[in-house]
C-alpha cells in the first residue's frame, strides 16, 4: 500500500502542532500508530471544543 505524501505530511503536521514532536520522530511512527495519535488528538479537540 502507497501513503500519499500530502496525507502523510498532514498528519505529521498535525501530530506536531498539537504535541510538539520533533516530524522525524512522528515519522519514524508506524502508520497505524501515528493514525491513532491523529485520532486522538482530534477527539480531544472535539471535547474542548464542546466544552467539556
Amino acid at each position: 500500500m502507497t501513503y500519499a505524501p500530502d496525507r502523510l505530511l498532514e498528519e505529521v503536521a498535525y501530530v506536531a502542532y498539537h504535541f510538539h514532536w520533533p516530524r522525524e520522530e512522528i515519522l519514524d511512527l508506524p502508520h497505524d500508530e501515528r493514525a491513532r495519535w491523529v485520532r486522538e488528538i482530534s477527539r480531544i479537540n472535539t471535547r474542548i471544543n464542546d466544552g467539556g
